[in-house]
């Protein structure tokens, strides 16, 4: 578990369905992040058993209200939707409509950068965003990832065929 004053990195649970529904289903938040909006709080407890059963996807908990408001993980090697190296992940994450333009999502990837570069040991993080969404990609910005300038289409991405995915790096700092 990581946490800052405001929130929770944590594994998701069972009792986090309803909360992930009530939010997921939003038409404004899944498509901006690559995937369709939940349609039923069965479907988002499969997603909780299937997508979010990892060691290295957490759910953003509001530490005020004990809730599930967003998610944050990595993709190593061989899972992300980007080529990257061997020593290398590729951070995602996504937050309620309600909590946009608070911070919350520049806190959890700064919590992820450390655990990332400190713990896991990756040299090198990336990070895509749909250039629609350019919120996304000031949080990368925010956290010290900067714009390669290569721009991707990802059919593995709900309608990433249709939009291109701008791409970011963020470079261990070697002491």
């Amino acid at each position: 578990m990581m946490e800052t004053d405001r929130i929770l990195l944590r594994p998701w649970n069972d009792n986090d369905a309803e909360a992930l529904f009530k939010y997921a289903a939003d038409p404004d938040v899944g498509p901006r992040a690559g995937w369709p909006p939940h349609t039923s709080i069965k479907e988002s407890l499969h997603i909780i058993h299937t997508i979010f059963h990892s060691d290295h996807i957490w759910a953003i908990e509001l530490k005020e209200t004990g809730e599930a408001i967003g998610c944050m993980g990595y993709y190593t090697h061989g899972e992300s939707n980007i080529h990257i190296g061997v020593n290398d992940a590729e951070a995602g994450y996504w937050v309620a409509k309600p909590y946009w333009n608070q911070g919350i999502c520049t806190e959890a990837l700064l919590l992820l950068i450390d655990y990332c570069f400190n713990v896991k040991g990756f040299q090198t993080l990336w990070s895509d965003f749909f250039i629609n969404n350019p919120a996304s990609g000031r949080v990368m910005e925010k956290c010290g990832f900067y714009d390669t300038g290569d721009v991707n289409w990802c059919s593995h991405l709900y309608h990433g065929d249709e939009q291109p995915i701008k791409i970011m790096r963020l470079d261990r700092i070697k002491n």
